[in-house]
């Protein structure tokens, strides 16, 4: 039993410093007011109070709901097309599933730099192609419009390659014995999808829902790289994260940045309780 403790003792430190302390010690900063030099006073249930005043504060959870309602279902979707087409045997298998893979490992800010330039509307690639059709592309990152669509398609882009290889595995520990069975009953490739590949996947898809859904709530990468705070549509796109950082980091006012935080994590803990008691209807085991 000791030696078990001690083995997992990094761990569960790590743990405990990094993660844990943190929920209680952002719970106890948010009743609070930060000064200079660090010091703090109590002040109560003020902070929460000014952030249901705040047009900003209620715009931005607007916009982290609207990004992870749209986002989360069309990288689930295109990542299960992905997965069955990647499962496949084709030629080049290995190739495909190394490009599917490669925005996983580069880093976030990265990801946001080459999209901007993309998405650049005098000299990006995207509205050069689209004026080969006489289309005349529009500002992505400057009308309000399009911005928050636009974070949103790099969105689900950065998490295919992620969501690919768990529903991969997935779609591989399904029995082999089902599909010949629904072969032998003349079922085709649309029905067999249907009634036996999404049925058998459900607790994979499942798993990628939640950890997609939590990321998702905690976009904020792609927004500070591609969207800058004089952009006159920041407001249609700034999410929690990022009005967090800038009432934290940029303005000072910890302890508005520690009262969002900690309703952004109330919110995104009901969403997954709720999501565990909504699996028993739709997930087969």
């Amino acid at each position: 039993m000791f030696w078990g403790y001690l083995f997992i003792a990094p761990m569960l430190i790590g743990l405990l410093v990094f993660y844990i302390f943190p929920v209680f010690q952002t719970f106890y900063y948010s009743f609070n007011d930060w000064g200079a030099f660090g010091n703090y006073s109590w002040t109560g249930l003020d902070n929460y109070r000014e952030i249901l005043k705040d047009p900003a504060v209620l715009y931005s959870f607007r916009n982290t709901f609207l990004y992870a309602v749209a986002m989360v279902p069309l990288s689930i979707a295109v990542s299960i097309i992905a997965a069955v087409l990647l499962n496949q045997k084709i030629k080049g298998l290995t190739v495909y599933r190394t490009l599917y893979f490669l925005p996983v490992v580069t880093m976030p800010a990265a990801i946001g730099m080459i999209w901007k330039w993309l998405y650049n509307s005098d000299y990006g690639v995207i509205n050069h192609v689209l004026n080969w059709f006489s289309i005349a592309g529009p500002h992505w990152l400057t009308d309000s419009n399009w911005v928050l669509i636009s974070v949103i398609v790099v969105g689900v882009w950065s998490v295919i390659g992620t969501n690919m290889v768990i529903l991969l595995s997935g779609l591989q520990g399904i029995p082999k014995t089902l599909y010949e069975a629904a072969s032998l009953d003349g079922a085709g490739p649309i029905y067999t999808f249907f009634r036996v590949t999404l049925p058998m996947l459900s607790p994979t898809i499942f798993f990628v829902t939640v950890t997609t859904s939590i990321g998702a709530f905690q976009v904020f990468d792609f927004i500070f790289m591609m969207v800058s705070p004089t952009n006159p549509a920041i407001d249609s796109v700034q999410s929690v994260i990022y009005l967090f950082f800038q009432y934290a980091f940029v303005v000072g006012d910890k302890g508005i940045g520690a009262a969002m935080a900690f309703i952004l994590f109330i919110i995104v803990l009901i969403l997954t309780i709720f999501q565990f008691k909504l699996q028993k209807k739709w997930v087969n085991y």
